[in-house]
């Protein structure tokens, strides 16, 4: 109980959410003009969701922000010129 199979035959967890009636017929509405049914439309808006909190949707998202994290690959930053004549005040 509470898991469907998507397309292939994958298991997906299931979930049951609440709209209320305007919501609902908004959603049935976008449903029918974008020609998706309502999986299609939840899996976009959870994708957008996601990535508006700057999560990764996908293992190869994960992965992606993982590399990026390392310092290993930043590039190596140098300051600013130092000066030739450091630690001596002119008077």
């Amino acid at each position: 109980m509470g898991t469907n199979f998507g397309s292939g035959g994958n298991r997906m967890p299931g979930k049951r959410v609440q709209f209320d009636d305007e919501t609902w017929a908004a959603i049935d509405l976008l449903a029918r003009d974008t020609m998706k049914d309502f999986q299609e439309l939840a899996q976009e808006a959870f994708a957008d969701l996601l990535h508006k909190h700057h999560r990764p949707a996908t293992l190869r998202d994960a992965l992606r922000q993982s590399v990026r994290r390392a310092p290993a690959n930043d590039e190596q930053r140098r300051g600013p010129p130092r000066s030739k004549h450091r630690g001596r005040r002119s008077s």
